[in-house]
């Protein structure tokens, strides 16, 4: 089988050394199992992540560096790497080590081990774990997750993690509609409501290691709002569309 990880990236020059390292870590270990390709996708940025990226991976034919002149949001990044990722599975991470790289391999297997066709981690998970977040960007990102529970899938508990394990057919069938943050979520949403299965890989959630986030909290939350009353609608429309007994 091969494996496909997709890192999407912008403004990232700060820790393009220390991800390199744990990547080249994490790779040995992934190489032993499977044949595994890293996508790097640079969402247009203004900093020296390109260049960066390309000298320490130099000549490495492992690797894929892929661009987008100007930046278009997480989803458009996603969708940008999917299109050049040739894995049987595929992976999407951080690029900050918010979960550990390490990681990976153990998500994989869980996805071969489980049958399942989606392996995503979840700090809300009872067995899972939050480090060091601000309290704000926790409040809103539980908050979001336990609204997704209530009106999709009460055993899934987090809905806004970006590392994951997808098998092919989910990437290649399930469109997703978000350019920003909201991309993941759109993800898993639509593949639950389209059939796919997803077991949970209880996590630990830390801050950044490095460099600043680039999420925006008040865009974030309104776009997870509207998409939860679109859900709630589409709901709602169903139940009163259904026949009578």
């Amino acid at each position: 089988m091969r494996v496909s990880v997709v890192i999407p990236a912008f403004n990232e020059a700060k820790g393009v050394a220390q991800t390199t390292a744990n990547l080249l870590l994490v790779l040995n270990v992934l190489q032993n199992s499977y044949k595994t390709e890293i996508i790097f996708v640079d969402d247009g940025s203004t900093d020296d992540t390109r260049p960066l990226l390309q000298s320490a991976w130099n000549g490495d034919e492992t690797v894929k560096i892929v661009a987008h002149e100007q930046n278009r949001g997480l989803g458009a990044a996603l969708r940008t790497g999917f299109s050049y990722a040739t894995g049987d599975i595929v992976v999407t991470t951080d690029f900050d080590g918010t979960y550990a790289f390490e990681l990976i391999p153990t998500i994989v297997e869980q996805l071969v081990r489980d049958e399942v066709d989606i392996v995503t981690a979840s700090p809300y998970h009872p067995a899972g774990h939050v480090e060091g977040v601000p309290k704000y960007r926790l409040m809103f990102s539980y908050g979001a997750s336990l609204l997704y529970r209530l009106l999709v899938k009460w055993q899934v508990h987090t809905w806004t993690a970006l590392f994951r394990a997808y098998r092919r057919p989910v990437i290649e069938h399930v469109q997703f509609e978000s350019n920003g943050f909201l991309a993941g979520t759109e993800l898993l949403v639509y593949a639950l409501q389209a059939g796919y299965t997803v077991s949970e890989f209880p996590a630990t959630l830390k801050t950044r290691s490095f460099g600043q986030s680039n999420i925006k909290i008040a865009r974030v939350t309104r776009s997870h709002l509207i998409f939860q009353l679109k859900i709630l609608r589409r709901r709602l429309k169903n139940l009163f569309q259904r026949p009578s007994p």
